[in-house]
């Protein structure tokens, strides 16, 4: 099976994945950084404006709320308020005030896409079994029985209480959970005084302040199925976040078919789409909405995911093709590779 993991390449400095001398001829300083695999996806947070020591304790405990929170938000941990909600057979679950939010958010971009963005989509997504050693196409039978408990307007909120008006229905909050975390993380570590750090989970990035030379951040966008080998261009941002998806991130081969993760709940199909990889750009903790959006804009396809985008204050996009070609809205500050 090929499994290939998105990674939205931090660019640093001005060569490419290489630290060297900014433009203006200042040292970036050092990061302190570290990895811990957490939300089913490799986390790497890095901090540049702190002793070693207090930059080590910030990552661990940034580290320890995505456990956290994974803790909380995921489909499959026992004990999760979504695990509880999924096994609830459509009784009230009181969930933390965490989950009533992502819910809450994930509802609104349920009804901005019309239904293509919506996560009541647990049980088909557990048929296709994306992330499992072995993912097969699932019998047609049982893809219509998934697709019929599939509806966000389903979802029912009292209080701090949520509930499925179909029993059979399970939630899964994958298309916006990591960019919730990733708005969390570096809500706490802006909150103890971090100015120049960069949070990338799994290619939700959040580019906290600038450089320490006082440039922007230089966020370099992957070639679809380059292994992380090339780019397409970049972007330069400061205080803002970068979150790229593509059909490309987690896909298997069956009988000579491609299968991506992108699901239209419509069909219960892998999303029939002219896009291969969109990088949303949106102001810090925009994260989750970032998140939502390259899904919506994947399946909406090039024309009609840019307009949407442009219709969005604070969204900037840039889209990759089936054609390889780089499409972006009128506010990206797009680079493209020479």
């Amino acid at each position: 099976m090929k499994n290939h993991k998105l990674k939205v390449i931090a660019l640093l400095l001005c060569t490419a994945l290489i630290i060297t001398q900014t433009a203006c001829g200042e040292k970036q300083m050092e990061p302190v950084s570290d990895t811990g695999f957490y939300l089913n996806t490799s986390c790497t947070i890095s901090i540049y404006d702190k002793s070693t020591d207090e930059a080590k304790d910030l990552i661990s405990k940034s580290f320890a709320l995505c456990e956290e929170y994974e803790g909380i938000l995921s489909k499959t941990i026992e004990g999760s308020d979504i695990y509880k909600i999924n096994h609830a057979k459509g009784e009230p679950v009181e969930v933390q005030e965490e989950t009533l939010e992502v819910i809450k958010k994930s509802i609104d971009y349920g009804a901005l896409s019309e239904g293509k963005f919506d996560i009541t989509v647990g049980k088909l997504s557990g048929l296709w079994n994306f992330t499992g050693e072995n993912p097969r196409v699932p019998a047609a039978a049982d893809i219509d029985t998934a697709k019929a408990t599939i509806d966000y307007r389903q979802i029912n909120i009292e209080d701090n209480k949520v509930s499925l008006d179909n029993p059979e229905t399970e939630l899964d909050l994958g298309g916006i959970a990591k960019g919730y975390i990733a708005d969390k993380v570096s809500e706490y570590l802006v909150g103890q005084g971090v100015e120049s750090a960069i949070v990338n989970l799994g290619g939700n990035i959040v580019a906290i302040g600038e450089k320490t030379s006082g440039d922007a951040w230089n966020i370099g966008i992957e070639k679809p199925y380059s292994d992380r080998s090339d780019i397409v261009g970049s972007v330069k941002v400061k205080n803002k976040t970068v979150v790229t998806s593509g059909i490309y991130e987690r896909y298997f081969e069956q009988d000579g078919i491609n299968y991506h993760h992108i699901l239209d709940v419509k069909t219960g199909y892998p999303a029939q789409t002219d896009v291969e990889a969109v990088s949303i750009v949106g102001d810090f903790g925009k994260s989750a909405d970032c998140d939502a959006l390259t899904t919506i804009c994947l399946i909406l396809g090039v024309e009609k995911g840019m307009a949407l985008v442009e219709s969005l204050d604070g969204i900037e996009a840039s889209f990759v093709d089936t054609n390889g070609e780089v499409h972006y809205t009128s506010g990206m500050e797009f680079i493209p590779v020479e």
